[in-house]
């Protein structure tokens, strides 16, 4: 898979990622819960998601924060697949946040 341009990426971001930046070779948003068990049971399910697509995130979590930086290793960039896994991941997030 090509990687995209710099400009394609933030009009992608722009347009369909509010709530994720772009910063220099990543797509990257922030994540805050009430608690720990929230921020890991919220990993946990991405991490699920991430293994049906074959795509995996570079992430930390440091106690009800998670941080999830994307990009495509294989095409030295941010591909269309770093954009469909931050709307899942997004899904993700907002059917806990609904529970």
């Amino acid at each position: 898979m090509k990687a995209l341009s710099k400009d394609e990426v933030i009009r992608n971001v722009e347009l369909h990622l509010k709530n994720w930046a772009f910063e220099e070779t990543v797509i990257k948003r922030d994540f805050r819960f009430k608690t720990f068990v929230e921020a890991f049971s919220f990993m946990t399910a991405v991490a699920l998601e991430s293994e049906k697509m074959d795509h995996h995130p570079d992430w930390s979590n440091v106690y009800n924060r998670v941080s999830i930086g994307l990009s495509t290793h294989d095409a030295n960039g941010i591909t269309q697949r770093d954009f469909d896994l931050a709307k899942k991941i997004d899904s993700v997030y907002d059917s806990l946040a609904r529970s």
